[in-house]
């Protein structure tokens, strides 16, 4: 469902889409407290850790036979194998394991889960790199070691392969498994409404969820219209660069903050999307044409669909006549009668609070009534 945002903000008459299925409820408050429209669609559920039977035997086998080395990649992954094995009543046994190991951790957030744990990890990068990681292992030497990874849900390009071809072995640890979500109602409203340039950008923060909605998409025959809307209209968010792959690979550029985390990426959007807006001089007034808003100098007006898609074919020749017949065009959905542009004109016009933005041309069209002084002016300032 769509939640709105009434006060005013960066990200106000913008609509986003969040396709995360862990923390989305954070990430909708950040977009919606910057203005922001929100539709969300988990494109994936979690598994519940003491469900995965490939995570119990996972640890089995590590119990059975001790790796020299374990890699932890998530916090909430690490803390999850924890109280997975607590409930099998393999907690202690396994905490015991890890305590005799090199433990390496990939950053602070699964250090401090480590600690929380009672343990001590060995090493962590810095920079929150799994190359980094990749790097320490192989100037160490891996051949001959028994490495346990665990696994976070998205691909690790060529980690475990670089390992492997080290001479190690390399035992992957499943903390928890993506599973198409049970109700896919949600994932099809926002393709819908990528298709349809009702969202101005989807935001994904793993690479299996944009994997889903990308197969979701060719499941419904509809992937060529989504990548479509992707490469050229709606801004594709990435939280770094492994989920961007599957989007990347399909040719979708993405954009990506500096620090994979949800704020940098909300503050990214808050500069990207604004920037993409079409801001004209009319009539005396600043208009900024946004994704279901105008910005009327400093007010914001909510638009219907219908008048947004008029405005956008007007603002593609602003100061031009544009016929009643091209504007017909534009309407979704309307038909062959041209008096469905007059009324989604009328209605235009009231939302926007200043009818004399759109000057009437008898017996051609319509135009935008463009400042025709406007650019020396905007260039003094």
């Amino acid at each position: 469902m769509y939640h709105e945002q009434q006060q005013h903000g960066p990200l106000s008459g913008f609509t986003v889409g969040v396709t995360a299925a862990r923390r989305a409820d954070e990430l909708g408050a950040l977009l919606q407290r910057r203005g922001a429209a929100v539709l969300h669609a988990p494109a994936l559920r979690i598994v519940p850790l003491a469900d995965d039977s490939e995570l119990l035997a996972a640890t089995k086998g590590l119990l059975a036979q001790a790796p020299d080395i374990v890699v932890a990649t998530t916090a909430i992954g690490f803390r999850g194998w924890i109280e997975a094995a607590d409930g099998w009543g393999l907690g202690e046994e396994l905490l015991n394991q890890l305590r005799s190991v090199e433990l390496l951790a990939r950053g602070p957030k699964v250090k401090g889960s480590i600690r929380a744990a009672g343990l001590t990890e060995e090493w962590s990068p810095s920079s929150e790199s799994m190359a980094e990681v990749l790097d320490r292992l192989l100037d160490h030497g891996v051949e001959g070691r028994r490495i346990a990874v665990q696994l976070h849900g998205e691909p690790l390009p060529g980690f475990v392969e670089a390992l492997r071809e080290g001479g190690a072995e390399v035992v992957g640890v499943p903390v928890y498994r993506w599973m198409p979500p049970e109700d896919i109602g949600p994932v099809d409203r926002l393709l819908d409404a990528t298709v349809s340039r009702g969202l101005d950008a989807v935001t994904f923060t793993s690479a299996p969820a944009a994997a889903s909605l990308l197969s979701r998409a060719e499941e419904r025959g509809m992937l060529p219209e989504l990548l479509d809307a992707l490469r050229h209209d709606v801004l594709t968010a990435c939280v770094g660069p492994v989920t961007a792959l599957p989007l990347q690979a399909r040719g979708i550029d993405t954009v990506q903050p500096d620090r994979f985390r949800l704020g940098p990426l909300v503050q990214l959007l808050c500069t990207e999307l604004p920037s993409r807006a079409r801001t004209l001089p009319i009539a005396g007034h600043r208009v900024e044409i946004r994704g279901h808003a105008v910005m009327v100098d400093d007010a914001l007006r909510p638009v219907p669909p219908a008048g947004m898609s008029l405005l956008r074919a007007l603002s593609k020749r602003p100061g031009w006549v544009v016929a009643r017949s091209d504007l017909l065009r534009a309407l979704p959905g309307s038909g062959r009668d041209e008096h469905a542009v007059e009324t989604a004109m009328a209605r235009l016009r009231t939302a926007l609070g200043t009818p004399k933005l759109i000057q009437t041309v008898v017996k051609r069209g319509y135009r935008l009534a463009l400042d025709p002084a406007a650019d020396a002016k905007y260039a003094d300032m």
